[in-house]
Order: structure tokens, then sequence, then C-alpha cells
């Protein structure tokens, strides 16, 4: 195959991808539709705004403490009296969902409404053409242990960003290296920065490398960086890019903006 078929080909997978990304964050309970993150600590008297019911912490779990009038539902059946959720558990509000999350130990309820004004306004994401010039090979290098460090979050607030090691690579002539987090199925996830963030870019993407091979070569294509979910409502806690992941690069591939009504 030549290097224009490849090329094409490539581009066309590009452009799949992108299509069913922009129908996936449009669903009705993906990220557009969150309206907000309520942090049980912020409510000790258990009332959330304008959510029915009691919620509490107690350590592994959010007990929900709901009446038959709250309207509150779990797997399409009422609920009344007291109930145990565990992290990602789902309980129905008319046609919204409130979800139990936790992060470094605190817990928190997050409201999607298929009806959000974002999921209405949305028209799309904006992205750069697909460019072969911005899918490169990359090397990772592993820490001898895996390190945490405190980063900024979208809410202002310091948590612990998780760092297993670094990924090197070249892009128009010059190295780059970026700190790495490693997922549970080996592939990595980069918070990063370029030369167009905040100036034609969103402020800061994602990126998701595949697993290293044994010799750690992987391929780092920023056609494939996405918006990162506080991109797409301001009540996700998306972590900022830490230090050294600022790139002097100007990448204009990928995701970069959201389009709105």
């Amino acid at each position: 195959m030549t290097d224009a078929a490849e090329t094409a080909d490539a581009a066309d997978a590009w452009r799949q991808w992108h299509e069913q990304r922009t129908a996936s964050v449009s669903e009705p309970y993906g990220p557009l539709a969150l309206t907000g993150t309520h942090w049980l600590d912020d409510y000790p008297e258990g009332k959330l705004p304008a959510i029915p019911g009691q919620w509490r912490a107690d350590g592994d779990s959010v007990v929900l403490t709901a009446a038959p009038e709250d309207g509150l539902t779990r797997e399409g059946q009422q609920l009344t009296g007291e109930i145990r959720l565990t992290a990602d558990a789902q309980v129905g509000l008319g046609e919204r969902r409130l979800v139990a999350i936790v992060r470094e130990g605190l817990w928190a309820v997050r409201d999607f409404d298929p009806g959000s004004a974002p999921r209405r306004a949305f028209r799309g994401i904006e992205a750069g053409p697909y460019d072969p010039g911005r899918a490169v090979e990359g090397r990772f290098t592993p820490y001898e242990e895996s390190r945490t460090v405190r980063v900024e979050n979208a809410d202002g607030k310091k948590r612990g960003l998780g760092l297993g090691g670094e990924l090197a690579f070249t892009l128009d002539g010059q190295d780059h290296t970026l700190q790495v987090g490693v997922q549970a199925d080996g592939s990595l996830w980069a918070v990063f920065a370029d030369a167009t963030s905040g100036d034609g870019s969103y402020r800061f993407r994602f990126l998701r490398p595949a697993a290293p091979d044994a010799e750690g070569r992987t391929r780092v294509d920023f056609n494939y960086a996405v918006l990162p979910p506080c991109a797409f409502a301001d009540h996700f806690i998306c972590p900022f890019p830490p230090p050294g992941n600022t790139l002097t690069a100007e990448i204009t591939a990928g995701e970069r903006n959201l389009r709105t009504a």
C-alpha cells in the first residue's frame, strides 16, 4: 500500500471516530447533561439542591433515605426507606439520573438532566483536519515507583494525579516528553496543553495512547486528542496538566472546542 493510500485510510478511520465521539458526548446522559456535582460534606444536613431525599456519606458508600413522595427510583422501582449506593450507582428522578461518585475518599452526587441547556445548544465538536504529521512514534519509560502530584482541578481545588512514567516523542524535529498515567489495561493517559491552548483550542486536552509494547513503543497520535469533560459541563473536576506537560508545539489536530448554537 502506498503512503498516500495509508494516509487516506487513516483519515477515514479518524472521521469515523470523530463521528462516533460526537454522537457519544451528545447522548441523553453524556457529559453535556451534567447539571451539578454536589459534595456531601458541603451539605451536613443531607439536603442537596433541587434533589429530594436525605443523602449522607458513610464509609465506602452513600446512604440515601427516601420517602414515597420524593419520586426517586432504582431500576424502575420506587425507593422508600434507606438504601446504600456504591460508586457509580444510579438513582432516577423523572428523566434525570443521580450518580454517586467518590474522589480521594470524598463522596458526591452528580445530577444528569437530558434537557440541560448545554445539551440543547450543542452543535458538534470543532476539530482540526486529520494531520499525518501529528501521529508519531513514542517511547514510554516507567518510573521506578508511581508518583502522585497535586494539581489544580477545574473546580479550583487541588487533587492528586497519579503518574506512571514519561512518554518521549519528536514533533517537527523537536523532542518532547509528557508525564503520563497508566490505566488498568496498560494504556496511557496524558493531560496536556500546547501553544494553541486558550487561543484556538480549549485550555487543555487529554490524550490516550495505546499500551506500550515490551520495548516501550507506542503511537502518539494527537489527531485523537480529546476535550476534557469540563469542556462540556462546568460541573466536572478535570485535572489541569501537571508540571512539564505544556508543549511548545502547536497542536492544531484533534478536538479543539465545542460548537454551540
